[in-house]
């Protein structure tokens, strides 16, 4: 009998928007941090500063659902953090999870307490941020390994 090595080496790879060496990929690279600079400025200016300045327009809503101040100054400040985390490469990941998160809650809130009136906002948002999160989630190895490494 004779034998027969056969020879395996990996020839797929996968490309990960984050790491593509492409000028291709560094134009996905440059479109999504700009995606990730639109939405931490809508975050900042449209939805955080209007609660944490409380802006009548933030103050009618949260009275309504009867959560008060204290409600609409936490909100705020979890999108300020999320908006501000988008921008940080280690963060970036984790805070469009978080966000997207928030974003079910407004949805649910937008049904719940305002009978569907522009549900379709925190819908809308949690697209952009969904592709961030997988975009990104080689970010999420790193947090991990900066975790554990001080733990």
């Amino acid at each position: 009998m004779s034998e027969t090595t056969v020879s395996v080496t990996p020839t797929a790879s996968v490309t990960v928007i984050g790491e593509s060496a492409t000028a291709r990929g560094r134009r996905a690279r440059i479109a999504l941090r700009a995606l990730q600079v639109v939405l931490a400025l809508f975050y900042v200016f449209a939805s955080a500063v209007p609660k944490l300045i409380a802006h009548p327009s933030a103050a009618e809503g949260f009275e309504t659902m009867g959560w008060g101040s204290a409600g609409m100054y936490t909100i705020g400040l979890l999108e300020l953090a999320g908006a501000i985390a988008l921008l940080i490469p280690v963060l970036q990941s984790v805070a469009a999870i978080a966000l997207s998160g928030l974003m079910v809650g407004a949805f649910v809130v937008t049904l719940t307490y305002f009978n569907g009136e522009n549900a379709a906002t925190p819908l809308i948002l949690i697209l952009p941020l969904a592709l961030i999160a997988w975009a990104r989630r080689d970010s999420n190895r790193r947090l991990l390994r900066l975790v554990t490494r001080r733990g």
